[in-house]
């Protein structure tokens, strides 16, 4: 792009991975001293760190997430267009900008929802998971079928990572900024988090009202989001509501513990929301302005908008409307930080000079889809009746063991998708659904 200044790698790796606060972390040192001790990639969590010498503009772009959500982020990217492709100006040609990529998505469903594992004192685990779907990009290794008696070790390694789960922005980008430091790997990472925040500040127009952040209930105890909100906006910050959900991304996913349907657990979280701030006797202004702060959250946008309305118009029997005053009787202005994320990459891509020459052919390979499943034959495993890791099990585990592999990653199919995930996905989701069965075929 001639009118994009290329960074030098040197340059581009120390501008990127600054030291972080995570730095010298027991969780991050870890991860890191297990990847350099299998230079291989033969192992559980590592890579081959030859993958990443020369020009890396041809290998694809990794995104993960801790479920299918995820993919409400890949169908963002897919379809962004936000630039010229001939000029790299600012301003849509009518052509997709990533056209000329291509993609590993990793699903991890087997260890979802990641936003619970805070809740039971279990976040030095979650941040292993985050880094172990960091490694599992940049590495070769996965599984062609449960049960195979070997991995493969013919993935391609990626050269930027797209956290696609709040839930682990929150919690493991700058783990995975300094693992990457460690491993001298000079990859990308971006965030939906602070991408989500700086869409809020660019698209909020005249707003003075409140915003709400719904989200997992880990994702809203970090913070994340107000902290984000009120770094980009300073003093003209609003006040930002939140509320988490411990069952909504499982329902979405098709868990068939969730025995509430999404419109019900939606109707239930709105109500709850704006009790909260009946409570609370905030001054602040109506809400006007939601933040889908989970990747599932935009396969529910329009339940989201209309339990909102339910609930404002809602009047009891003496004739009062309890929470007319607390929402907008305008138009919501719902953010999905899944654009802004891609926006975010395309940008961060072509000031490395990482993007792929405009060739005029589609990239060799196509996207690649994976997903993590429960592995019976390791020792010690616990199975619920579906199959799944049992609840006990899954959030008794514990960090520190690198090579465990009670989960195993092997291509996603469309088969392979609960039957609600795929109809979701299939309906709300056409540019993946399409990508994802071509490379079922």
């Amino acid at each position: 792009m001639n009118t994009l200044r290329r960074l030098p790698l040197l340059t581009f790796v120390s501008c990127l991975f600054a030291v972080s606060a995570f730095a010298a972390d027991e969780v991050v040192q870890r991860a890191a001293d297990h990847a350099r001790s299998h230079p291989a990639g033969e192992a559980p969590a590592s890579f081959v760190a030859a993958d990443y010498h020369g020009d890396l503009r041809d290998l694809p772009i990794g995104v993960f997430d801790s479920g299918v959500g995820g993919l409400t982020v890949f169908e963002a990217i897919k379809t962004f267009d936000g630039f010229n492709n001939a000029t790299g100006q600012p301003g849509a040609d009518g052509v997709p900008d990533f056209v000329h990529e291509r993609f590993v998505y990793l699903g991890d469903q087997a260890n979802m929802p990641y936003g619970n594992y805070p809740a039971v004192q279990k976040t030095d685990f979650l941040r292993e998971l985050i880094l172990k779907d960091a490694a599992f990009l940049l590495g070769r290794r996965y599984w062609r079928a449960p049960g195979d008696a070997a991995p493969a070790l013919d993935k391609p390694a990626v050269k930027a990572i797209v956290i696609a789960c709040n839930t682990a922005t929150a919690f493991g980008l700058e783990d995975i900024r300094a693992a990457a430091q460690a491993w001298g790997v000079p990859v990308i990472t971006v965030g939906v988090v602070e991408a989500g925040a700086r869409g809020y500040a660019e698209s909020r127009g005249e707003s003075a009202g409140s915003i709400a952040v719904f989200a997992t209930v880990a994702t809203c105890a970090s913070q994340a989001y107000p902290t984000a909100i009120t770094r980009v906006l300073g003093e003209k910050s609003p006040a930002v509501w939140q509320r988490g959900s411990v069952t909504l991304a499982a329902a979405i996913e098709g868990e068939p513990s969730v025995k509430q349907t999404i419109p019900e657990i939606v109707d239930y979280e709105i109500r709850g929301l704006l009790d909260e701030r009946l409570k609370a006797g905030s001054a602040s202004a109506a809400l006007d302005s939601v933040m889908l702060g989970c990747t599932h959250y935009p396969l529910v946008e329009q339940e989201i908008v209309d339990a909102l309305a339910k609930w404002r118009d809602y009047t009891t029997a003496d004739g009062t409307k309890p929470y007319a005053a607390l929402v907008t009787d305008g138009k919501i202005h719902v953010v999905d930080p899944a654009k802004w994320t891609a926006q975010d990459l395309w940008r961060s891509l072509a000031q490395a000079g990482l993007l792929r020459p405009a060739t005029g052919t589609a990239p060799a390979g196509g996207d690649q889809f994976y997903i993590s499943v429960a592995n019976p034959q390791w020792p010690g495993v616990k199975l619920d009746a579906d199959g799944g890791l049992d609840r006990a099990y899954k959030y008794g585990r514990t960090a520190g063991d690198l090579s465990r592999e009670d989960t195993v990653v092997v291509p996603l199919t469309p088969a392979r998708l609960p039957t609600s995930s795929a109809k979701l996905v299939r309906e709300r989701l056409p540019a993946t659904w399409a990508s994802l069965t071509a490379a079922a075929r």
